[in-house]
């Protein structure tokens, strides 16, 4: 992992962008600078000496980022959710050039929850039934959320089983940021792995850290799952 990166997020103007922003003005993430990509800034503007690209915007944005990330030869880290195919097919593409990572949810603490489902869908096996629930704020548009479907995806690879779409149950009202809760209820007792995100800060952190992991990084698709392993291989020590 560098020491420092150069960064460039793509949607600078939205919540998230602008977390991602002030969140690498704090030293110790030792940005060397910012670019911020918004739908304002034209493509002769953007392309620079880029790191890594940082996406939370939209489906076009992602597309824009992708193109962006590919010519600069920078990472990519693509964070949009409820993509479309044309955006999901234009960053599996740029994959083949540079090192991207598709992260819905950038928070160390889920990556930990989906591999804890997992694992708990691995070792409870079908005498438990599994229900997920989700809550997000009222505006936001995608449901289920990314990291509801990341959490079902993995709790369907411990168990070697499609995740019921029935079985996700998502709750759009108020002001949370992301709450989810994966429930395996079996005889006797019910199992709970919750993560509850209490500030936008928690993404903007987790995005930062992970975009100085992948710069350097050769062409390729990386998940969350490799980061937890590179921490696992690694003495306890600066972030990672």
């Amino acid at each position: 992992m560098h020491t420092t990166t150069t960064i460039a997020v793509v949607g600078a103007s939205g919540r998230m962008g602008r977390a991602v922003i002030d969140a690498a003005m704090d030293p110790s993430f030792r940005c060397r600078s910012m670019l911020e990509v918004d739908a304002k800034t034209t493509d002769s503007q953007a392309v620079a000496a880029i790191d890594c690209v940082i996406d939370f915007s939209s489906s076009q944005g992602a597309i824009r980022a992708a193109r962006l990330a590919t010519d600069c030869g920078a990472a990519l880290l693509s964070c949009t959710t409820g993509l479309d195919d044309e955006a999901r097919g234009a960053v599996r593409e740029a994959s083949k050039k540079i090192c991207v990572m598709v992260a819905p949810n950038t928070s160390l603490g889920v990556a930990v929850a989906r591999r804890l489902c997992r694992d708990a869908a691995r070792l409870l096996g079908s005498e438990y039934a599994v229900d997920l629930i989700e809550h997000h704020h009222d505006r936001k548009v995608d449901a289920p959320s990314g990291t509801a479907l990341a959490l079902a995806e993995a709790v369907a690879a411990g168990s070697g089983l499609p995740f019921a779409p029935s079985r996700i149950h998502s709750i759009r009202a108020g002001d949370t940021i992301g709450a989810h809760s994966v429930q395996f209820a079996g005889p006797f007792e019910t199992i709970r792995i919750e993560h509850d995100a209490v500030s936008r800060q928690l993404f903007a952190v987790g995005a930062l850290r992970l975009a100085r992991w992948l710069h350097g990084h050769p062409a390729g698709l990386v998940t969350m799952d490799d980061w937890l392993d590179d921490r696992l291989g690694h003495q306890t020590g600066a972030p990672r």
